[in-house]
């Protein structure tokens, strides 16, 4: 009876949920799962952050957990030369820095990209003092159970929770407010941003241009609102490069270049020569008007009969960024831009979302 009982305990305890699972290993290379090009990618948006906050690692974890592709990361700058993952110039949308009344004197006031903002600056605190705040989910109407649980990352954190996933997982860095932060972090040697970004990069291993065997390996695309950055960083690496875009009111912040003069076919013609794709906003591609979608540019068609990949962003489920036309749903949305617009990759919050909707209605086949 005695034996019975204890082989009983054990059954139950072998079956039970595991609450806490552990982090993704180093599962070994050979064995890995490959990166899949066959379909669109799936590119979580500062990872799962419709769930958790964004840039958090369990933000990142998650994502690899619901099938992201790549995860993809803002890389900012602290004042002592360390590179983070994070959007905001300021800290104050979503870390408890308010709370902090250690770090009241710290409230500044700077020019970011021709306007004058207020808050505290990334670039005005050490990494160890970055470390010790929380983040915060970013919009009231998701989840906000996590709040104040998670410290912000570093760069390299970041690429280690990629290169760790059971599976091949890619990074899709981007170089973010380069200007703003070459005008207030100094690197030893007169370096920039951009250089201690790449170095970042090739200490990690990742190399090669676009679908080669090396990069494969350890897929990685590099992003940027800035296009001086990406020629710049284009004699330093072959990494695949993509030239974001902003809204159509939106300069670019390098160069003071309208959106209409970089869509122009005379600009696609230039920038192809140091990037693989663009990442617009999605209502830049297919504008809206009372919440429907009217008739698409030509912006699709121009790049990719320039062989240039369009990556868009960003896709959430909420009703608050679903267009009348998808009827409140998310998988209409995915369909329309997939199938329709014959996007090759998708930024979204929801990684999970769009992988279940590609696992139906693109499976892999064996």
């Amino acid at each position: 009876g005695f034996v019975s009982v204890v082989l009983l305990l054990l059954v139950v305890a072998c079956s039970a949920r595991v609450l806490n699972p552990p982090l993704p290993g180093n599962a070994n290379e050979n064995k890995k799962h490959q990166l899949q090009n066959f379909r669109p990618y799936n590119i979580a948006h500062r990872g799962a952050n419709g769930e958790i906050p964004e840039e958090s690692a369990p933000a990142y974890r998650r994502a690899i957990e619901e099938g992201a592709d790549f995860i993809e990361s803002d890389i900012l700058a602290s004042k002592d030369g360390f590179l983070i993952c994070f959007h905001d110039v300021t800290l104050d949308a979503v870390t408890d820095i308010a709370n902090r009344t250690e770090f009241a004197d710290r409230k500044r006031t700077y020019e970011v990209q021709g306007e004058n903002v207020t808050g505290f600056f990334t670039v005005d605190f050490k990494l160890k003092e970055l470390k010790t705040l929380r983040l915060n989910q970013r919009y009231s109407f998701r989840d906000q159970q996590y709040n104040g649980k998670y410290p912000i990352i570093t760069f390299q954190e970041y690429i280690e929770i990629a290169l760790r996933a059971p599976r091949v997982v890619g990074i899709y860095p981007e170089i973010k407010n380069p200007v703003f932060i070459n005008q207030h972090v100094t690197w030893a040697g007169g370096k920039r941003v951009e250089d201690v970004f790449v170095e970042t990069l090739k200490k990690y291993g990742y190399g090669g241009a676009y679908l080669t065997k090396q990069w494969l390996k350890q897929p990685c695309f590099i992003q940027s609102f800035a296009p001086t950055s990406l020629v710049y960083v284009s004699s330093q690496t072959d990494l695949p490069k993509i030239f974001l875009i902003d809204d159509v009111d939106v300069p670019t912040q390098d160069t003071n270049q309208s959106f209409y003069e970089i869509t122009s076919d005379a600009y696609l013609d230039y920038i192809r020569d140091y990037v693989v794709g663009i990442g617009p906003w999605k209502d830049t591609l297919v504008p809206p008007k009372d919440n429907y979608l009217q008739k698409p540019t030509s912006l699709i068609d121009r790049a990719h009969a320039r062989h240039l990949q369009v990556h868009p962003y960003t896709y959430r489920n909420e009703n608050q960024y679903l267009h009348f036309n998808f009827s409140q749903d998310p998988y209409l949305e995915y369909r329309y831009w997939i199938n329709e617009r014959k996007v090759d990759g998708l930024f979204t919050d929801f990684t999970g979302s769009l992988h279940r909707y590609q696992t139906w209605t693109q499976p892999f086949t064996s």
